[in-house]
């Protein structure tokens, strides 16, 4: 922990608050830090006694790199949780009372692999997502040029690979095309997660780094990986790379590939509204990605500007009574004519009638299986239209993009996202440490616990500016306040 401050750099005596009129004009130095405390990382040397010791970093010798002061990372550089925050009067930090910081990844000038001996794993599980491929070949490229290991296997088929499927060699001829392709070249799949198995294979298979790609699940299934290596005390370096299209991963910024979808996910929106413009009293109906929470629907949204309503998870909406969807869209369409409504897949779920079996199905991780709610709501819109206005034409063109979207290759911005995620956690393997997720922090990567990435959620915070850019777009009602003034 440590607590940094400038008291001497102030105009404003201490304990004494600033005019009035200074308060919206504090001097930029006239403040003073709050404690800040640095999240523990696991390192092999924290349960390897006899880890040998650290080795220069070959990038010393790269013909491609020139290391100079400030080229690597020390323990001394981190990168803050929170940068925005709230001055009081008398200039300290009102808020957050106390800072949370993390390791800032990157290159170390030691490392505890030698390049001769390290065999990496790398694995996709789960669902697709734009970028899968690119983080793939960059993982094999990284460790290749940048270290110059040559023994770096795929598992093939999600975890189930581990101990079901014999691993497939990769070198950076076989990926160099592979960031152009959709998808995950090394197949996934959900499920098939056998802790003993997948540890054992670990072990037999001689690998000393795994880097797992995948979701929230993917992530807790790699915390007990993690767990189980250092309960056997093997020297073996797990790392997760968080792949989520709906942006749902918490801590880190964005995941890869969610750019990719809010840029799809537009162009959808845009076709949905020329259906809708071209019809008398046509309704364009857009199903999104988004289980439990709505990011690529608001993003998608803002970007679009032809959508009248968003749907999310994190807002309850009901259809029938004063200030519900129907009532919002019988206006819509007396004044334009038409109308476009974004949903995300999670949205709704408590609206739809489900059968005892319905309530209780899960798929293969575990998760709740949803009904379509894109379907649904085709549907009670054309009952409401068939009993309100039974002898006028009325269109509702219904657009579910959610495949195409998770199968089309990255965009430029994601594959250089892509692209720094997977050195950044090759530097952080190398550099001994474990159990870690790497991914960016207000814009600086940074290597986060696996078990606090594993536990985060990254929800749509309705009461932030961006949701109230949305409403203030779309013109759509709260549906919770209105559902209140109507009881």
């Amino acid at each position: 922990m440590a607590n940094l401050s400038q008291p001497e750099a102030t105009n404003i005596a201490a304990g004494q608050n600033p005019p009035p009129e200074q308060h919206d004009h504090l001097d930029d130095h006239a403040f003073s830090f709050s404690p800040i405390t640095l999240k523990k990382l696991p390192h092999l040397s924290d349960y390897l006694q006899d880890l040998q010791p650290a080795c220069p970093n070959p990038l010393d010798h790269n013909s491609f790199f020139h290391p100079s002061d400030g080229f690597y990372v020390n323990t001394s550089d981190v990168v803050l949780r929170q940068v925005a925050c709230r001055l009081s009067p008398s200039g300290t930090i009102a808020s957050p009372s106390h800072h949370l910081a993390y390791i800032r990844a990157g290159p170390r000038k030691q490392i505890f692999f030698d390049h001769c001996a390290t065999r990496a794993a790398i694995v996709t599980c789960g669902g697709l997502c734009p970028g899968m491929n690119t983080v793939i070949r960059e993982l094999v490229v990284g460790l290749w040029d940048l270290y110059g290991v040559r023994q770096i296997y795929g598992i093939k088929a999600g975890y189930r690979g581990f101990y079901s499927i014999h691993p497939l060699e990769l070198n950076p001829k076989m990926v160099h095309n592979w960031h152009r392709r959709g998808g995950t070249v090394l197949e996934t799949s959900r499920g098939g997660f056998d802790l003993t198995k997948i540890v054992d294979a670990i072990e037999n298979h001689g690998f000393n780094q795994v880097y797992i790609i995948g979701g929230d699940g993917t992530m807790r299934g790699a915390v007990k990986i993690f767990e189980e290596v250092r309960r056997r005390k093997l020297k073996v370096g797990v790392t997760g790379i968080p792949k989520t299209v709906d942006n749902d991963v918490g801590i880190i910024d964005r995941s890869f590939g969610f750019q990719t979808a809010v840029e799809m996910a537009e162009q959808a929106i845009h076709a949905a509204h020329v259906e809708a413009e071209s019809a008398l009293n046509g309704v364009g109906l857009v199903k999104l990605m988004g289980r439990s929470t709505g990011h690529i629907a608001l993003h998608a949204t803002l970007s679009s500007r032809d959508v009248d309503c968003c749907l999310i998870p994190e807002t309850e909406f009901y259809l029938e009574g004063k200030g519900g969807l129907l009532e919002f869209l019988e206006q819509r369409l007396k004044e334009r004519g038409h109308a476009v409504v974004v949903v995300a897949e999670g949205a709704g779920q408590d609206l739809i009638p489900r059968s005892t079996a319905q309530k209780e199905e899960r798929d293969e991780s575990g998760n709740m299986v949803f009904l379509d709610v894109g379907a649904w709501l085709k549907t009670e819109l054309k009952k409401w239209w068939d009993r309100e206005h039974p002898h006028e034409l009325f269109t509702v063109k219904y657009i579910d993009p959610t495949y195409m979207i998770r199968a089309v290759p990255a965009n430029a911005t994601d594959n250089l996202y892509c692209t720094l995620v997977a050195h950044s956690a090759i530097h952080g393997l190398m550099a001994g440490y474990t159990g870690f997720v790497t991914g960016p922090i207000n814009g600086n990567h940074a290597y986060i616990p696996l078990a606090d990435v594993a536990q985060a959620k990254n929800e749509v915070n309705i009461k932030d500016h961006k949701w109230e850019w949305v409403r203030s777009i779309t013109n759509q009602p709260d549906f919770v306040k209105s559902k209140q003034n109507s009881v």
